[in-house]
């Protein structure tokens, strides 16, 4: 066959690159393969490490012995340690053998308040102070795999770390359910403390259990995936009388009964709801000790979520124009923090990113296993990592395949549970999201 000028040199030129692709694709190829082979050989280990994990699980800003567990596991692996960060967060560096970016990977370590009823050889029955209370504390939410998995990945990782081109930094997060009032820390800390920061991080990864998601598939959203939250709290005040004789005072509490009717208009006449959810709720009231006495103040409180930052802002504005605007029109006056105790950002999944390491979670959980996901209104401080750096979050499945969705119990309860076999899952896309991220 005869090659005309034009032909030969398209030929000349492409070729080179064509040898090249099929070279970088056979080394990816081969690198998965092993990454395979190393996933296998830590599978036992981190459903070892989970159950220790799960059967003595630690309160937020409290995860003393959990930090000491993992960061003696990344010192073994040969890595750069720090501890003490946000109290007690720990990040271990894997300098790899080559030049590059720098990728971090995420794992939550604190337990919650929540006294555990499953029938579990390594079931939790540790006892801790919480709010001035004595309660049991549980890994009701999954926290516990996740601190697994992420040890598992960096074990896996640090056994090629010579053909990684740049640094891995894997961040073990404290207090991501919320910290003890008066204290500070989770991500929001972690981040005002630098953990981003030396070497520099260029896009974070992180992963959530789910105990209504099926094992072994993993759900994703671009853009955002979780909602912002911020609690709040309305004091109420109006002049206390008897309670047959209301019109000698200001009763508070038929006040408040107004505000909170008041307050779901916001969401449902004020909010363009075609745009994105939104929820204002409260969540507790509180006020008087007797039937004949109108209270002198009654306290609210509650939660916003929303998953657009200008609607966010817009509900912030609504919730204060309504409780004062209610409360003055009555006679009464009010106190609003907002914020209260807990204010977090949406959780955002940077598109370009998602839609970059989409092919890497396909090829670990198969095509039809990767599933696009509604947003959730549940809040993540995940969302802090994100907010400075290209990010992306998704959940990986945890429900036993013979249960059906309705009856899988729900995070936060006494009866959580997860099926142990989806964490290698977790493993293998964490490690392959980190290598395909710094080899791209």
């Amino acid at each position: 066959m005869k090659l005309s000028a034009k032909q030969f040199f398209t030929a000349v030129t492409v070729l080179p690159f064509l040898l090249l692709a099929n070279h970088v694709y056979s080394q990816q190829r081969d690198q998965n393969i092993s990454l395979d082979s190393l996933v296998d050989s830590v599978e036992n280990k981190v459903i070892k490490w989970r159950r220790h994990f799960h059967q003595f699980p630690e309160l937020s800003n409290r995860e003393f012995k959990t930090a000491k567990t993992v960061a003696a596991h990344l010192r073994s692996l040969g890595l750069e340690v720090k501890t003490g960060i946000a109290h007690t967060g720990v990040v271990g560096i894997l300098r790899g053998g080559l030049p590059g970016k720098v990728v971090a990977l995420r794992a939550d370590m604190d337990a919650l308040p929540v006294t555990e009823r499953v029938d579990l050889p390594f079931a939790s029955t540790q006892v801790a102070e919480y709010a001035g209370q004595k309660v049991g504390v549980m890994h009701a939410c999954g926290h516990d795999t996740h601190t697994a998995i992420l040890m598992g990945v960096a074990e896996v990782l640090s056994k090629i770390r010579d053909k990684i081109p740049g640094t891995v930094k894997f961040i073990f997060q404290p207090a991501e359910e919320g910290v003890p009032v008066g204290e500070e820390g989770g991500a929001e800390l972690m981040v005002k403390e630098g953990v981003l920061k030396n070497p520099d991080v260029s896009a974070i990864f992180g992963l959530h259990i789910s105990s209504q998601t099926r094992v072994g598939t993993i759900g994703y959203r671009p853009g955002g995936m979780m909602a912002s939250v911020d609690d709040f709290r309305i004091l109420v005040k109006g002049q206390q009388t008897h309670g047959s004789a209301p019109w000698n005072g200001v009763d508070p509490i038929v006040i408040s009964s107004q505000i909170i009717n008041s307050l779901q208009t916001i969401v449902s006449r004020q909010m363009q709801l075609t745009k994105q959810a939104a929820v204002v709720t409260i969540g507790s009231i509180h006020g008087g000790v007797r039937s004949n006495i109108i209270p002198e103040e009654v306290e609210m409180i509650g939660t916003i979520r929303a998953l657009d930052a200008d609607m966010r802002e817009k509900i912030h504005q609504k919730v204060r124009q309504i409780a004062t605007g209610v409360a003055e029109s009555m006679g009464a006056s009010v106190k609003i923090d907002l914020p209260m105790s807990s204010s977090y950002p949406v959780t955002y999944n940077t598109p370009e990113l998602v839609k970059q390491m989409l092919p890497t979670m396909k090829r670990q959980a198969g095509e039809g296993r990767v599933v696009l996901i509604d947003a959730i209104t549940g809040a993540e401080d995940f969302s802090f990592f994100a907010k400075e750096v290209p990010g992306f979050y998704f959940f990986l499945g945890g429900r036993p395949v013979d249960v059906p969705p309705e009856k899988a119990p729900a995070h936060h309860t006494p009866d959580f549970y997860i099926d142990e076999s989806g964490m290698k899952l977790g493993v293998q896309t964490l490690a392959n999201m980190a290598l395909d991220y710094l080899q791209n």
